[in-house]
């Protein structure tokens, strides 16, 4: 899982955009309310964006998809956005940041667009946020916020009577909390993972590891910015969010470190499992040498005698005695019961268990 991003060739002029033709095309959605009314519209033409920001209340304008760029070009004309801003909006994935603007804030946030145990993929979250509107940006569609449109059309909470700043705050709230489910999700993984690596380590024990580790790297590069970035917004002064949204955002902080602190637990928890995977293999190991080294002790008495009595010399008086091969056999067979009694007694032939009790 290594780092790619969109980035526009060398030597380009900053506010390049390098749009991926590849991604959907954006669908631009609008919600518009006061405490009282709600207006909400789905693929919006753009230029109904400048009347829609000309009403009372808050207005929130949700794109969903980046791969239209003179779409793009008209919305950063229409909300005035500056143009390294809209190119860090496009060329993804940007580190996770809070930059304020002469009329406008602008956010970075990384969420988790798609997972489940095993494979995770990030998702750049863009969010502008002025006096009397909010505008996020997606890079495909998605039902992220849907909660929170459903908040807002049920008029129920705070949203409805508080300004964007709460708003920005609210979806703030949700890509922070979409880490939750997978986690906890990741951490049942881990669980079963420290099972396997003690009772029935494989190959594929270990590459499951690596996999989570690799992710796990993946989530301490987001979070740790992130929730800096949130904490500019509580410490900045800035007329965009109001004292009693600081205390809000606060809360959303306090979630960004206590996932971040899961993270780096959840690190531990895989070198656990990688040295609990290599101590099990590495005592397979030795057990599977030390049966060996026990047979080859008991061979080498056996064949050394098997040698002396094949040399088959004129004057060896063993060799003509009446009882001499059945005696020789009895010999062989004494001295491998009596080496097999004797690494008995040490424990090799136990596990070890004998010897920790001696």
């Amino acid at each position: 899982m290594m780092f790619r991003k969109r980035n526009p060739p060398p030597g380009s002029s900053p506010g390049t955009l390098s749009v991926d033709e590849r991604l959907p095309a954006p669908k631009v959605r609008i919600v518009s309310y006061t405490l009282d009314q709600i207006d909400d519209r789905q693929d919006v033409n753009p230029s109904e964006l400048a009347a829609a920001l000309a009403g009372d209340g808050v207005t929130w304008v949700d794109v969903q998809g980046l791969g239209d760029e003179s779409l793009l070009r008209l919305i950063a004309e229409t909300f005035k956005l500056h143009s390294l801003a809209i190119s860090d909006v496009v060329n993804v994935p940007q580190r996770p940041k809070a930059e304020p603007y002469d009329d406008y804030l602008f956010l970075v946030a990384r969420t988790l667009s798609h997972h489940d145990s095993l494979n995770v993929e990030a998702e750049q979250v863009s969010i502008f946020l002025g006096a009397n509107y909010v505008i996020t940006f997606q890079e495909r569609p998605g039902d992220l916020f849907e909660p929170v449109r459903e908040r807002i059309r049920n008029a129920k909470g705070r949203l409805r009577r508080k300004g964007a700043d709460y708003l920005a705050y609210v979806l703030l709230d949700a890509v922070v909390d979409g880490y939750y489910p997978f986690l906890e999700e990741l951490g049942d993984r881990l669980a079963e993972l420290e099972d396997e690596a003690l009772e029935n380590p494989t190959t594929a024990t270990l590459k499951q590891t690596n996999h989570i580790r690799r992710t796990l790297q993946l989530l301490r590069r987001i979070l740790w910015p992130q929730r800096e970035a949130i904490n500019s917004l509580i410490r900045d002064e800035s007329p965009l969010i109001s004292d009693s949204a600081r205390i809000y955002l606060r809360d959303v902080h306090d979630h960004c470190a206590q996932i971040a602190e899961v993270v780096e637990s959840y690190r531990e928890v895989v070198g656990a499992v990688a040295n609990s995977y290599l101590s099990v293999v590495s005592n397979r190991t030795n057990d599977v040498m030390k049966v060996l080294t026990v047979m080859a002790s008991i061979f080498i008495p056996l064949t050394f005698m098997a040698g002396i009595y094949g040399m088959n010399f004129d004057h060896m008086p063993e060799l003509h005695a009446r009882f001499g091969y059945p005696v020789l056999i009895a010999a062989m067979l004494a001295v491998a019961g009596g080496m097999l009694f004797y690494f008995y007694r040490l424990g090799w032939l136990s596990s070890g268990s004998h010897n920790d009790e001696g």
